[in-house]
């Protein structure tokens, strides 16, 4: 069982602070599946307006925390680091599901496997979960391009 730190989550993503939803990876099989968590606070600046009254984070980025596991998976498979002369998209989500709302002080865990690689697109499963219960789940596509 392999862990990264938040440290080593830096290096294997180019997002930074707002946009950075891997707090810690858990463990991680390079080619199979990764294990990773964001926890969910109040201090997030979506929750001032998704929903004031009632704050949720909004299915959009639960799927972006998805997607950033599955790109730390993707380089660790791959045995790369991101550079400047590439990018690794976010292509497709198929099979959105979203069974339960996730609040401030959730720890959201990021479930996801390889499904197949092929001519540069990478398919994911992937399921979020809360307390031990599915929230959302989606199968995910991304391409690793070069920036021209």
């Amino acid at each position: 069982m392999t862990t990264l730190d938040i440290h080593q989550i830096l290096q294997h993503l180019p997002h930074r602070y707002p946009f950075l939803l891997v707090d810690r990876v858990v463990s991680y099989e390079a080619g199979d599946n990764i294990h990773a968590y964001k926890n969910v606070t109040i201090n997030e600046p979506f929750f001032q307006g998704h929903f004031p009254h009632h704050p949720i984070m909004p299915g959009v980025l639960i799927m972006e925390a998805l997607a950033q596991a599955a790109g730390i998976l993707s380089f660790k498979s791959m045995g790369e680091m991101p550079d400047d002369n590439s990018v690794f998209y976010f292509v497709g989500i198929d099979g959105a599901r979203f069974k339960k709302p996730v609040m401030p002080g959730d720890q959201l865990h990021l479930h996801v496997k390889i499904v197949r690689q092929m001519r540069g697109i990478w398919k994911y499963k992937a399921e979020a979960k809360v307390d031990g219960q599915v929230v959302a789940e989606a199968e995910l596509m991304c391409a690793k391009r070069d920036i021209e």
